[in-house]
Formats: C-alpha cells, sequence, structure tokens
C-alpha cells in the first residue's frame, strides 16, 4: 500500500465551474511568417488556423490583466507560399468534387458540445531551425486547415488561436514530416509538474522508458492503449479496459466500472472530510481542507498496461478555492462510453507517441533534464541518416501573463529541430476543453 504526500496547491479563487488546464505552443506559419497560438491535441488530426473569418467565426483577441492582446489571422491571399488544396487531392477525403479545380471543403466536429471548425485545406510553410551547428531553417510544406468558422468552447476560449491535430491520419503534421523525411515518426510531449512543457516531432524516445503498444486495426486509427490493471492504494482489480491518451482533453474520464472502482477505493482511504455536492464543480470526490493545512494524503493510484508495463499517477487531485474554503477533488470525470486519459494524468512525463512501431512510451521527466539528450537515432529509413527531430516548447498560458526562464542549450551531439522557448505558467479557465 502506498501514499503520497501532495502539498497543497490551490488555484485562484473561482465562482463559476471549477479551472482545466492545455498546453499550447507558437508555431510560425506562412511568408511573410504569423505566429499563433495554438492548443496541442493527439485526440485530433488537423491543425487548423482562424483564416479569412466570416461573422463572428472567430475570435480576434485576449483579454489579459495587461490589456488587450490582438490575435493574428491567417490569409492564403496575404502569404507568398499558401496554395489551395484541391477536392481531389487525397488529403482531401471528399467523395464528390463539384469542379476539378473545387476547393477542399472540410467541417471537424469535437467531443465537446456544438464545438466544431469549417473552412477549406491549405497549403503553406511551417517554419523551423535545426538545432544543430548550421541552425539550418527548415520549411516543411503542411495541409492544414483555414477555419472560417468556429463553435462551442473555440469560441469560449479553448482554442483561440488554432488547434494543432496530431492524430495519426495523413493530414496531421508528425505524418507529414515523417512522409517527406524530415522527422522520423514519431514525437514526444513533456507534461511539467511547473506548467512547462515540450513537444519533440521525431523524438523516438529512450531505451530506458517504458511501453504499451497500441491498439490498430481501428476505421479511424487513434492513441488508444489497454489497461489490465488498477491499484489504489491498498485496492487493486484486474478490470480491463481501453482508452485514448489525448492531450486534448483537460481531465480524465473514465467509464464504469472503471470509474467507481478508481473512485470509491481513493474516497475509502482520504483522511479529509468530503467536501458537500457542489454544482460548481464536476468532480465527484472533493474534500475540504482546514485553513491550517498545507499537505495531504492520498493513496498511490497505478494503471498496469498490456505488456505488464506500470504507468504511475504522479498526482490525480486538483486544488481549489470555493467561496473561501480550500478543497481538492479526485480529478477524474465519469464517462458514458469514451474512456479518456487527459491531460492531467499525463503531468511529470514524456509521453512518446512512436507512430512507426505503434507503441506508447513514458518516463519520468520534469521537461528541463531531457533537453541535452536523445539517446534514440532520429533517422528514419526512408530518410537521410540524422534527418532533425523538431521541437517546440508547448505554453502553458496564465492570464495573459508569462515569465521567461532560462534553458540549458541543446547540446550537438545529434541534429535535432531547435527548442523554441517560450515559458508561461498555466491557464485555469471556466470550462472543460474536451478536443
Amino acid at each position: 500500500m502506498g501514499f503520497n504526500r501532495t502539498p497543497t496547491n490551490i488555484h485562484s479563487t473561482v465562482t463559476v465551474c471549477c479551472g482545466s488546464s492545455l498546453y499550447y505552443a507558437n508555431v510560425s506559419v506562412g511568408t511573410p511568417s504569423l505566429w499563433f497560438l495554438v492548443a496541442l491535441d493527439t485526440g485530433s488530426d488537423l491543425l487548423w488556423l482562424p483564416c479569412d473569418c466570416k461573422k463572428d467565426g472567430c475570435i480576434t483577441d485576449l483579454q489579459s490583466s495587461s490589456g488587450k492582446v490582438n490575435l493574428n489571422i491567417y490569409s492564403p491571399n496575404s502569404s507568398s507560399t499558401s496554395g489551395i488544396v484541391s477536392c481531389k487531392s487525397p488529403l482531401c477525403g471528399q467523395t464528390q468534387c463539384p469542379s476539378a479545380s473545387s476547393n477542399c471543403a472540410y467541417k471537424v466536429a469535437y467531443l465537446s458540445s456544438n464545438t466544431s471548425s469549417t473552412g477549406i485545406l491549405v497549403e503553406d510553410v511551417l517554419h523551423l531551425i535545426t538545432d544543430d551547428t548550421q541552425l539550418k531553417e527548415v520549411d516543411a510544406t503542411i495541409t492544414f486547415g483555414c477555419g472560417q468558422s468556429q463553435t462551442g468552447t473555440f469560441l469560449e476560449g479553448g482554442a483561440p488561436n488554432g488547434l494543432f491535430g496530431l492524430g495519426m491520419e495523413d493530414v496531421s503534421v508528425p505524418s507529414t514530416l515523417a512522409r517527406n523525411g524530415l522527422a522520423s515518426d514519431s514525437f514526444s510531449m513533456c507534461f511539467g509538474p511547473d506548467g512547462l512543457g515540450r513537444i519533440a516531432f521525431g523524438n523516438n524516445g529512450s531505451s530506458d522508458q517504458k511501453e504499451t503498444p497500441f491498439n490498430v486495426g481501428q476505421s479511424h486509427p487513434t492513441y488508444n492503449i489497454s489497461i489490465t490493471h488498477i491499484t489504489v492504494g491498498k485496492n487493486s482489480s484486474e478490470l480491463g479496459f481501453s482508452a485514448i491518451f489525448d492531450s486534448g482533453t483537460s481531465f480524465t474520464s473514465l467509464a464504469d466500472p472503471a470509474y467507481t472502482f478508481i473512485s470509491e477505493s481513493f474516497d475509502s482511504q482520504i483522511q479529509e472530510k468530503r467536501h458537500a455536492s457542489d454544482s460548481q464543480l464536476p468532480f465527484e470526490y472533493c474534500y475540504t481542507l482546514s485553513s491550517t493545512q498545507n499537505v495531504y494524503s492520498i493513496p498511490q493510484v497505478n494503471l498496469t498496461m498490456k505488456g505488464g508495463a506500470v504507468y504511475f499517477l504522479t498526482n490525480p487531485t486538483e486544488g481549489l478555492s470555493i467561496q473561501g474554503e480550500n478543497v481538492y477533488c479526485l480529478a477524474l470525470l465519469k464517462s458514458e462510453d469514451i474512456n479518456i486519459i487527459g491531460q492531467n494524468f499525463m503531468a511529470g512525463y514524456q509521453i512518446v507517441f512512436d507512430r512507426k512501431r505503434l507503441v506508447l512510451g513514458w518516463k519520468d521527466s520534469n521537461c528541463y533534464d531531457d533537453e541535452n539528450s536523445n539517446t534514440l537515432a532520429v533517422s528514419p529509413s526512408h530518410s537521410p541518416a540524422g534527418s532533425p527531430a523538431a521541437v517546440i516548447n508547448p505554453e502553458a498560458k496564465n492570464n495573459g501573463n508569462s515569465t521567461s526562464l532560462p534553458v540549458p542549450s541543446p547540446s550537438n551531439h545529434s541534429p535535432k529541430l531547435k527548442f523554441f522557448t517560450y515559458t508561461l505558467t498555466m491557464i485555469f479557465v471556466s470550462f472543460f476543453a474536451i478536443f
């Protein structure tokens, strides 16, 4: 039986539904280049940017503590390297085209209620820089969505400046980079405990990481894995189920019987008084902290994956202040059908999405120590030896405030794309992001 002693980390007082968080990255697209702060989503495939927006179809600015922040809006007509994707393109997916020269229209609906992006597919360059001694610029031609009209949570602050789909389909950026020989068919995402993260295209992970295979053969492939055993402190169960690793979902959601087993086992081993049911809290199991309490003990929650590797949850709780009262909750939602391992259960790890070997890898990481290492060669079989790994620093954004932190310079023992270091703190917003 194991317990974790967790220091209280209470988010600012809220009077609406409790906070959620997503990871973002700054990406540079087009000629001349424009920057976009995009949410990173392994649960979808398409990168889309706000583009030639229809009335009320995009968010054009955000309010921060320092004032209004204007957001860039993409337009193919303003970029000399842009191109329109034909309806006949194999990436389009349309079965019938009005004419051979017709644009490829798209509409992507997301799990979050009434949330979608609609527009046309376009081509342009994504600007990257190798991190070898030559600092070579790499302009990767990618296909992405010119998002003319967004709905739902996209207009409420979730992914206001675009969504970076990282899925397995051919249209995704990881697929494009691998297909064009710019990076191996693998990428990693690091979710640090302090809100700093990093995404690295072409990163195959390390030889000492733990792994489990993806479940393949689906009509729409996802980063779906199998869990065979659950341990919550002194309680364990051989409940088996599959789940999708989805960085675009803030909090993990599981269907019964897994949800009930974890929740009730967790509740039975908690010392604090259960917090009264509260419409502001979507979590079922919350606990009240005393005014002088700065630490609380929770049972260790471990998931055994297919193949036997154990995935330890670094902290499955969320601390909040509700009307002057400090509480913490088991940050787990009940699902009716789909099981999703959300971003909160990925914290403290470098997660490797190895699409070539069809495995998910994970290793403890604070997102600082890994910058100087890439223990496996990044060289896909169809590309030149030493092909670079593209690395972009995800940012966690908080109320428009940013703090720049020094980041060690990567070593030059293998070429890889430059770390773009944009260090921000987490944002906790009044809705749940589920893309």
